[in-house]
């Protein structure tokens, strides 16, 4: 509002002086010459050439045009999850995270704190453990990506999913499709891990219950389904 009025004033004042009388607006003799120039047709000029920037400067700021130019290009990329393969338009900057929830509707992968503390976003890029979050969809291409979607094979629970029925290991359970990954990971990576493992192995994630203790529960059955199925 303040820069409003002061403009408002300003153009007042312009045309108060416009209204006066031509010879006292003319100095020194300009206006007499080839020119022409006087005060009265420099400060007209100057009033119409401010006006027509202020137009043009008001269009260049219009919302599509700022979201235009800002805007960053989609581009069109492969990703494979859970054994298939998507295409998929993507901005340079979406997390795996977000592409997986909103471009794949896979809603497994939980979005906690966003910034790799919690590891409610876990999934398993080559059979390891990665917060999705914090990593690029652009970064995971020719990768392979599982989601806790994808641990069941032909209506058969995987080792961790079957010791979580068995253990009953979380409480609310928002936190445990990124333990179950990790989980996934872990068995896969040391099927012969222990308690005091598992718990270093699962010290990325936060459970908001408090409900450790059942996790590692969870944990140590889950490595003993593992091995059940290599014997």
């Amino acid at each position: 509002m303040d820069e409003l009025r002061e403009d408002t004033f300003l153009q007042d004042d312009l045309l108060e002086e416009l209204r006066q009388d031509p010879q006292e607006l003319e100095e020194d003799g300009v206006g007499s010459g080839p020119s022409n120039v006087t005060r009265r047709t420099f400060i007209q000029g100057s009033v119409a050439t401010g006006a027509a920037v202020s137009i043009a400067g008001g269009n260049l700021l219009q919302p599509d045009v700022l979201r235009a130019a800002t805007e960053p290009v989609a581009r069109t990329i492969e990703l494979r999850v859970n054994g298939e393969t998507h295409e998929l338009e993507v901005e340079p900057m979406d997390t795996l995270a977000m592409v997986l929830r909103y471009g794949l509707d896979l809603t497994g992968t939980k979005l906690g704190c966003d910034r790799a503390e919690c590891g409610a976003c876990t999934v398993l890029i080559d059979d390891v453990p990665h917060y999705g979050c914090s990593i690029l969809v652009h970064q995971v291409r020719g990768r392979e990506v599982t989601t806790v979607e994808g641990l069941e094979q032909d209506g058969v629970l995987h080792p961790v999913q079957q010791a979580v029925l068995d253990e009953m290991g979380f409480q609310c359970a928002f936190c445990a499709p990124g333990f179950i990954m990790s989980m996934a990971g872990l068995v896969k990576a040391n099927p012969n891990a222990t308690r005091a493992d598992a718990q270093k192995w699962l010290a990325g994630h936060i459970c908001r219950c408090g409900d450790y203790n059942k996790i590692l529960n969870t944990a140590e059955r889950a490595l003993e389904n593992a091995r059940a199925t290599l014997s």
